[in-house]
């Protein structure tokens, strides 16, 4: 329900496009069906938050990553658990190979609510969000951002 299984070729994909970040000694353990992905390092369990554009440590092991998850806060905070929930209430599906993602990113103007919310390929997704998010990192507070064009190969 509140988790997606990419292979590991659409995981390495999906995340060429944070290696902005220290990503590179961290292995990929967990997606959420929004398409954050948790990862394991030796000094702990890291969280990529595609939403937040941040990489962030979140507990030692995953069995505190487990309990913290099923804790209403970190339902919420890591799982958008709510969100997910409803989709799945009204009917808004996952495919294999999908996951949530926000119609218009909140990083450009979108809204952080259910009716920005759609299914869309993981791979896309969370590649987008990582080249969006290394776009605007160094941007000043509150630079407006009045659109963006996807270019797509034929």
């Amino acid at each position: 329900m509140f988790y997606i299984e990419p292979s590991s070729e659409d995981i390495c994909r999906a995340l060429d496009a944070w290696k902005w970040l220290p990503i590179e000694l961290k292995q990929p353990i967990l997606v959420t069906a929004f398409g954050d992905i948790f990862l394991s390092a030796t000094d702990g369990i890291w969280f990529l938050d595609t939403l937040e554009g941040s990489l962030n440590r979140v507990c030692d092991t995953r069995e505190e990553l487990s309990q913290i998850l099923r804790t209403e806060d970190g339902g919420n905070h890591y799982l958008f658990a709510g969100f997910v929930e409803r989709a799945q209430r009204e009917g808004m599906l996952l495919k294999e190979n999908q996951c949530y993602d926000f119609k218009v990113n909140p990083v450009v103007g979108g809204k952080i609510e259910f009716a920005n919310i759609e299914p869309r390929d993981f791979v896309v997704a969370v590649n987008m969000a990582g080249q969006l998010h290394e776009q605007t990192r160094n941007l000043p507070d509150g630079t407006r951002i009045e659109g963006f064009t996807i270019n797509s190969e034929s």
